[in-house]
């Protein structure tokens, strides 16, 4: 039996090449997360770690189940008592020059409870930017949606450029999703355009929370992202809001009130199409 109404948070972080740095800042920025009363934290796509390369995302690599990152996450939760949303680590692929981008998920207890591989890869050119990014040169992708039960909520999980595809959402919700945790690092320009919009749609359409932890502000690398982390209520109100460079962002879900929300407007009962 879940509570109808719980404190939640996103992470974000304008994360670097030095592992350590970028770890001891995930922590503070948990901590401050916890002692404003959340109890669920989601943290950004690739906290630990952002270089020039995309590539040198393998020399992190790790087996699944054991690792330093792993590790990392599991004690952070466990010390706060918390459940963690692991935004994402790069852990051994099927193809072995390559990794899977992939987000775990911790309980109260330190157990690792789900993980979800990145689906959707980034591989686009932005003319204006002058940048080019093709996540499928070092990403493996995933293939299957995740919905896991947490105190909280059914918790749907996706990552960054999953949010550009409403069928994924379409699939977590036929699996009972009540809130969706976002890591991200959407570009400086992609995100100006479209990452409220896309976040808000996959609310309202969905009738679900969003918990969205995003990159924000300017790299080592010399990429910039959009940060604007948010959480988002079933009826597309943005409840809370970090704007640029590290924060983090809390406020209360109302399970009651996203079941009054789809009982009195029953939109999802209205489908009369389905998306294989």
């Amino acid at each position: 039996m879940t509570d109808t109404k719980k404190k939640v948070a996103a992470i974000q972080m304008a994360t670097g090449p030095n592992v350590s740095a970028n770890l001891l800042e995930a922590e503070r920025l948990v901590s401050e997360a916890v002692d404003n009363g959340a109890g669920l934290v989601v943290l950004p796509e690739n906290f630990a770690f952002m270089d020039k390369q995309e590539r040198d995302l393998c020399a992190l690599r790790e087996s699944d189940d054991d690792g330093p990152l792993q590790d990392f996450l599991s004690q952070l939760a466990k010390r706060h008592g918390i459940w963690l949303v692991g935004g994402s680590i790069p852990l051994e692929a099927h193809d072995n020059s390559k990794v899977r981008a992939a987000c775990l998920v911790f309980n109260d207890q330190g157990e690792r409870v789900a993980r979800y591989d990145k689906i959707h890869l980034f591989d686009v050119n932005l003319v204006e930017a002058n940048e080019q990014y093709v996540e499928s040169e070092t990403i493996e992708p995933g293939h299957d949606p995740v919905v896991i039960d947490s105190p909280f909520g059914k918790l749907g999980i996706a990552i960054c450029y999953d949010l550009r595809f409403p069928e994924l959402f379409r699939s977590l919700l036929a699996k009972g999703m009540e809130i969706i945790c976002m890591p991200a690092s959407f570009t400086a320009i992609t995100g100006k355009a479209h990452w409220e919009t896309l976040i808000r749609a996959r609310a309202i359409e969905n009738l679900s929370y969003v918990i969205a932890a995003a990159q924000g502000g300017f790299h080592i690398n010399g990429r910039e992202t959009h940060g604007h982390s948010m959480i988002v209520d079933p009826w597309g109100t943005v409840l809370a809001q970090v704007p640029r460079g590290s924060g983090s962002v809390s406020c209360a879900v109302d399970l009651s009130y996203l079941q009054s929300t789809r009982r009195n407007f029953p939109t999802l009962d209205h489908r009369r199409l389905n998306c294989d």
